[in-house]
């Protein structure tokens, strides 16, 4: 492809259209605690305090990257071998990303001649440079970490397709064919431990949140508390699984940064547990008031150790009271259909379908359930709602 010049001339430094300047970025929590900090790194000068404390903070690298000395030589350790640690500079981070999808441009063919590759990567550079355009976090987070550094990693489980045969294989290491979208809606099938299974979800949720991505799976098959087993015995219901995502989501900080792994749960409006889920975050809200103001009633003794423990209740989200509850680490949705909004319309029962059968569960009166969803979203701001039929 031929591609234009439009911000850029031909010959200039793209990176000298800005002015750099030496910044530092400290984040901190509500408590006044560091959560991370970084002095001296070169930002664009227009660039707001916020924009430098995303890039430094969320997008710099930090491990594995070959580290200079202001005269441009490479740092090296007694041996010989040289020193790395973090991007210090968003010229490094904007450089890897642009360069890295030059490099692949040019290996698959894209381009007509080398100068519309040089053109499409001063382009680029220069429209995050100028904050014109940015990608999407993952991009951030991995793209150009193998090319411009050598960064590698065991395999993840990741595939990718093989551009020779046209066939997909896994990869053979974690950043070379790195994972750099955003979103992925994942299917699960009511099955514990086998592929594509419940349990599996969980690993390859994993994989996704690692890298900075983010994943949403509607559980609608999966069968509802009291549903019978296979083996004999009554099932756990879906609450007890989602609860065990919500966990594992909890535990892993997308591409292993400050951010939460970002993670969504819908159900079908005539799942059996419908009505926990729907209730499932205002009954957490409702214990973390429990022990917050709990605390504060314990006898003098109990105080006296809680303090000695450390235990500080209070309602910052990122506290110990939100982190003993459940249901903190996802977005919660339910579907509803036409059919469902005729229900509330005409007052009448609404049934909730066995996963196993096929067989009503039981009859509730729509206009409950439409009242529930209505207080939980006023309290604590989920379920979110999805139409998928003509309303």
């Amino acid at each position: 492809m031929h591609v234009q010049r439009r911000f850029t001339t031909k010959g200039q430094d793209v990176f000298n259209t800005v002015e750099w300047e030496q910044r530092s970025s400290r984040i901190t929590n509500a408590d006044g605690s560091v959560v991370f900090e970084m002095n001296d790194a070169w930002i664009p000068a227009q660039w707001s305090q916020l924009a430098t404390d995303i890039m430094v903070s969320k997008y710099f690298r930090k491990a594995g990257v070959p580290q200079y000395k202001d005269d441009g030589t490479a740092v090296v350790a007694d041996d010989g071998t040289p020193v790395t640690g973090p991007e210090r500079s968003a010229r490094q981070v904007i450089h890897r990303l642009a360069g890295c999808w030059r490099a692949w441009g040019e290996k698959h063919g894209y381009f007509n001649t080398t100068e519309d590759a040089d053109t499409f990567y001063d382009e680029l550079c220069w429209m995050m440079l100028h904050q014109v355009s940015a990608p999407n976090s993952p991009q951030w987070f991995n793209t150009g970490l193998h090319w411009a550094y050598g960064i590698s990693g065991p395999a993840q489980g990741h595939w990718v397709n093989d551009p020779t045969s046209g066939e997909a294989m896994l990869a053979h290491d974690a950043y070379s064919h790195p994972q750099p979208h955003a979103c992925f809606i994942q299917s699960i099938d009511d099955d514990l431990v086998g592929e594509g299974g419940i349990m599996d979800l969980w690993t390859r949720e994993a994989r996704l949140f690692k890298y900075g991505s983010g994943t949403g799976t509607n559980f609608s098959n999966i069968r509802g508390d009291g549903e019978s087993l296979s083996g004999g015995g009554k099932s756990s219901g879906l609450m007890s699984f989602l609860k065990i995502g919500d966990r594992a989501a909890g535990a892993i900080k997308s591409g292993g940064t400050t951010r939460r792994a970002a993670k969504m749960v819908c159900l079908d409006a005539d799942h059996p547990d419908i009505e926990a889920f729907v209730n499932w975050k205002v009954r957490e809200e409702l214990k973390v008031g429990a022990l917050v103001e709990g605390l504060k009633h314990l006898s003098p003794e109990q105080i006296e150790l809680a303090e000695k423990l450390g235990l500080n209740l209070d309602y910052d989200f990122n506290g110990e009271a939100y982190q003993t509850v459940s249901g903190q680490n996802s977005n919660n949705s339910i579907r509803l259909s036409s059919e469902f909004f005729r229900a509330v319309d005409t007052d009448a029962q609404w049934d909730l379908i066995r996963r196993t059968d096929g067989e009503i569960a039981k009859s509730i009166p729509a206009r409950d359930l439409w009242d529930q969803v209505c207080i939980a979203a006023w309290n604590c701001a989920d379920p979110g709602v999805q139409y998928d039929s003509t309303i």
